[in-house]
C-alpha cells in the first residue's frame, strides 16, 4: 500500500524526535518544585501530545492558578537540561532527505510553542529538511483554548498545502484528529506515546512501527530505492481504514 501525499505535515515529539524524557522529567522536575506528587510515569507519559497547560490540569492537585508557575519551572529546566538529551529517531533523518530528493513538501505541526520547536529542530540538525514549523502560541492563556487542530489549520494556510493531498504523520490521537478536523489522511506511528488502541480508536488510516514502513507509505519504490537504509525492507504499514 501507498499512501500518495503530495505534502506531509509532521507531529514533532514522538515522532521525528524522542524526547528521551526529557519532557516527562521535566515536568516531573516541576512538580516536585511546586510541592505536587508525582503520579506515574503512566500519567507522565500521557502529556506528551496535548498542549502542556491542558495535560497538566488533569494531574491531580494541580490548581489552575498554580499552571503557568509549573509551565515556567518546566521550560526553564527543559533548555538547561533536557532539551540535550533529545534524539531523531532512527530512519528519519534518511526519511525526509528522501522525501526532500522527491520534491515532497513537509512541515512540523507541534503542540510545542513554536519557538522551542524551532530551537529543537535546528539543534538536531533537521531545519533543512523541514518546511514551516507551526507550534502552539507563546501565551499559555491562548495554547490553553487552541487545540492541534488549529495548529494544522494554520501549518496548511501558512503553506499553501491541499488538504486533500496532505498526509499528516503522529504518535498520538491529538494528531490524527486534528488531521481529521482539517479533512486530512494520517498516519499513526507505534514508536511515540500512544497507548494501546490509541490510535486505531482515533481513526489513523495507517499504522507504522518504523521509518522503513513509514516510507513505504509515503515514497514511491522508485525513490525508496535511493533512500540509503531505507531500503533495507518494503513493508507496507497496517491499514486501518479505507483512505479517503
Amino acid at each position: 500500500m501507498m499512501i500518495s501525499a503530495a505534502q506531509v505535515l509532521f507531529d514533532l515529539d514522538g515522532t521525528l524526535i524522542d524526547p528521551a524524557g526529557a519532557i516527562t522529567g521535566g515536568i516531573g522536575h516541576a512538580l516536585e518544585v511546586h510541592g505536587i506528587e508525582d503520579p506515574g510515569p503512566a500519567s507522565l507519559n500521557a502529556l506528551v501530545g496535548p498542549g502542556l497547560a491542558h495535560g497538566l490540569a488533569s494531574i491531580p492537585g494541580v490548581e489552575p492558578e498554580l499552571i503557568p508557575a509549573l509551565i515556567d519551572t518546566y521550560r526553564t529546566h527543559y533548555l538547561e537540561r533536557g532539551m540535550a538529551l533529545a534524539r531523531v529517531y532512527p530512519g528519519i533523518t534518511e526519511l525526509l532527505t528522501a522525501l526532500a530528493a522527491a520534491g515532497v513538501p513537509v512541515a512540523v505541526a507541534t503542540s510545542k510553542p513554536t519557538s522551542l520547536a524551532r530551537l529543537l529542530i535546528d539543534q538536531q540538525g533537521l531545519a533543512p529538511l523541514l518546511g514551516g514549523v507551526y507550534g502552539a502560541p507563546e501565551a499559555e492563556s491562548a495554547a490553553a483554548t487552541e487545540g492541534k487542530e488549529a495548529i494544522v489549520a494554520a501549518a496548511l494556510a501558512g503553506e499553501g498545502m491541499d488538504p486533500a493531498t496532505t498526509v499528516m504523520v503522529g504518535d498520538r490521537r491529538f494528531d490524527l484528529t486534528g488531521a481529521s478536523a482539517n479533512g486530512l489522511r494520517s498516519i499513526g506511528v507505534r514508536w511515540g506515546f500512544a497507548p494501546p488502541g490509541e490510535l486505531e480508536a482515533a481513526g489513523a488510516d495507517a499504522i507504522v512501527h518504523d521509518a522503513h514502513e513509514l516510507a513505504a507509505l509515503l515514497l514511491p519504490a522508485t525513490t525508496r530505492t535511493k533512500a540509503g537504509t531505507l531500503t533495507t525492507e518494503t513493508q507496507t504499514g497496517t491499514t486501518t481504514g479505507a483512505a479517503r
